[in-house]
This record gives C-alpha cells, sequence and structure tokens, in this order.
C-alpha cells in the first residue's frame, strides 16, 4: 500500500514538489516570527523584577520558554525529515522523549494558569497565602514530572523490545518508531486520553466558575467583556493543545490509506495544533495585558532608541579620538 501511494505521489506534476517546498518556506515563515516574539516576552520578563515575583507571569514566562523549545526542535526535526537526513537512533530517542514531554508541558502549565486565575478571583483571602513564587517553581517541577510519565513508559517499553544494536543504527527520527508492537499504540492512546480527559474538565469547571464569579462582583461592564474574550482566547488555545494529543493516532491512522493525504493532514495539524496555540499564548497573556504590553512597548520603541543614541555618541567619541590622534 505504502509502495503504490509513494509511485501515485511520485507520478504527479512538479506542481506537487512546488506545493510542499512552498510549505516548507510557510513553515519556517511562521516558525522565525513566532519565536521572535516569543523571545521579546521572554527578554521583557526578565528585565522587570515586579514579574519574576508573580506567579501568574512566572507561569507565563515558563509556558513561553517551553514553546520556544518546542518550536525549534520540531522544525529542526521536520527539516531533517524533509531533507531526509538520518540519525543514530539514539540521538532520536532523546529528542524524541524530550519532545513528547513539552507537548503535555503546554497544556499542563496553562491548566496550572487557570488554576491560578481561580484561586485569585474566587478565593481572594487565601491568594496570597497560595500563590507564592516558592509554589510556583515547585508548581512547575510537578508539571514536568507528570509530563515525563507517558515518555518514560512508552521508552522503557520500548528498550526492552529492541537490540542494544539498534540504537547504532541510522534512522530518520519519528515518534512512530518507537512503536515495536501494536498494542503499544493503545496504551499511548489510553495515556493522551485520560491527559485530555483531566485537563478539560478541569479547565471546564474552572472557567465557569471563573466567569460567574466576575459576573456577579463586577460591575464595569467593559472589564468584564475584556475578561470574557480573554478566557475564550485561553479555552480556544487550551483546546487546541488538547486536540494536539490526538493529532498522532488521526495520523496512524490515515498513513496506510493514502499517502498525499496523510502529508496534508500533517501539515494541517502542525499549523492549526502546534503553531497556532503558540501563537495565541503571547497573544492572551502578553499584548492583552496591560502592564506586560507598556513593558513590550517600551523596550521596543523606547529602548531601541536610547540604544541608538548611545550608539551614536560613542561613534562619536571614538571619531574625535581619532582626529585628535591623526592631528
Amino acid at each position: 500500500m505504502a509502495d503504490n501511494n509513494t509511485t501515485a505521489a511520485d507520478g504527479g506534476s512538479s506542481s506537487s514538489l512546488q506545493q510542499v517546498n512552498d510549505r516548507i518556506i510557510i513553515v519556517q515563515v511562521m516558525n522565525a516570527i513566532f519565536i521572535y516574539i516569543i523571545c521579546l516576552l521572554i527578554f521583557t520578563f526578565f528585565k522587570k523584577d515586579t514579574f519574576l515575583s508573580n506567579t501568574r507571569y512566572i507561569f507565563f514566562a515558563h509556558t513561553l520558554l517551553v514553546d520556544c523549545l518546542y518550536l525549534i526542535m520540531t522544525n529542526n526535526l521536520l527539516l531533517l525529515t524533509y531533507f531526509s537526513v538520518t540519525m543514530p537512533a539514539a540521538v532520536c530517542v532523546f529528542f524524541c522523549v524530550l519532545l513528547c514531554e513539552l507537548t503535555f508541558v503546554t497544556p499542563l502549565t496553562l491548566t496550572a494558569m487557570s488554576l491560578e486565575r481561580y484561586v485569585a478571583i474566587c478565593m481572594p483571602l487565601r491568594h496570597g497565602e497560595l500563590s507564592t513564587v516558592r509554589r510556583a517553581i515547585h508548581c512547575i517541577l510537578l508539571i514536568h514530572s507528570i509530563s515525563a510519565i507517558q515518555p518514560i513508559i512508552i521508552v522503557s517499553i520500548f528498550f526492552a523490545s529492541v537490540p542494544l544494536g539498534f540504537y547504532t543504527q541510522y534512522k530518520l527520527c519519528s515518534a512512530e518508531m518507537f512503536i515495536a508492537h501494536k498494542w503499544q499504540r493503545h496504551l499511548r492512546s489510553v495515556i493522551g486520553q485520560f491527559y485530555f480527559l483531566v485537563m478539560s474538565i478541569t479547565i471546564v469547571l474552572t472557567y465557569v466558575r471563573i466567569i460567574a464569579v466576575a459576573k456577579e462582583a463586577s460591575e464595569n461592564k467593559k472589564s468584564l467583556s475584556k475578561c470574557r474574550k480573554t478566557v475564550i482566547l485561553h479555552a480556544i488555545q487550551l483546546f487546541l493543545c488538547l486536540i494536539q494529543l490526538w493529532c498522532p493516532f488521526i495520523e496512524a491512522a490515515i498513513l496506510p490509506i493514502n499517502l498525499k493525504l496523510y502529508n496534508n493532514v500533517r501539515f494541517f495539524d502542525y499549523i492549526v495544533f502546534i503553531l497556532a496555540p503558540r501563537c495565541l499564548c503571547p497573544l492572551v497573556y502578553g499584548l492583552r495585558d496591560e502592564k506586560f504590553f507598556l513593558a513590550i512597548k517600551y523596550y521596543v520603541f523606547f529602548g531601541t532608541m536610547i540604544y541608538c543614541v548611545n550608539l551614536k555618541v560613542y561613534f562619536n567619541e571614538r571619531l574625535a579620538m581619532l582626529h585628535m590622534c591623526l592631528s
């Protein structure tokens, strides 16, 4: 079946190859834009002491760091696969385990952020006690521990299923490489669906309660409208992140049917369920947050102007010294 599909794909016109090349270029441009925005937000976070002591911004910065690393790694693996560059299986194991963990870190961090907002709005008297920098760091470590459960289980089974000589072989890196038995795919599906269910229930219950309390307490319709829009954007982002957990199962079901359809679905999944949520994160917590937006605007405009002025003064001083030496 795969040979027939490959032959059919190779027998297509040259425009099909051009379409694939265009897709790669589109992905590179989008990745570059998103990574630049994320790096700008990370720089802004570390330049302000008030952000470093706020739990919500700590979670936000953690999400940005994870998303930046995730985008870089997925893009590199995409290019390696596109150009058919192989690597030792042992190196691929390391990259895939890290990617699998990062896949769960982002939605789990967003879930923690929703719980933090729940405490801030529904339990304001205990927010100062529960929402501390130390607790935020402990929560981040817990998030990474929970995220590592699935890759550890899958890799442990994989280690017990393949010979040692496998790790020195050069292969195209893919998460499907770790599926030595059919039941492993079912196990991965069960774990992913369990994560999906728990996070979905937590997010829905949390935000229903947040909106209800905000509606009762807020007399400012403008503030309430902004809160609702932020909640909607946050819910869309979380929904896309959670749907990403289902993408490998859908792609695995399509692969034996049609290779061209499989490639189209993978490109769609990458744009909608990987790049789009990482774009919404800066929008929800960066540009829509008044304090963060003002800090970004300062460093983008005034910070650049100050740097240019200092650079001009530096060059003028150097030119004056050079003129004195020559005279």
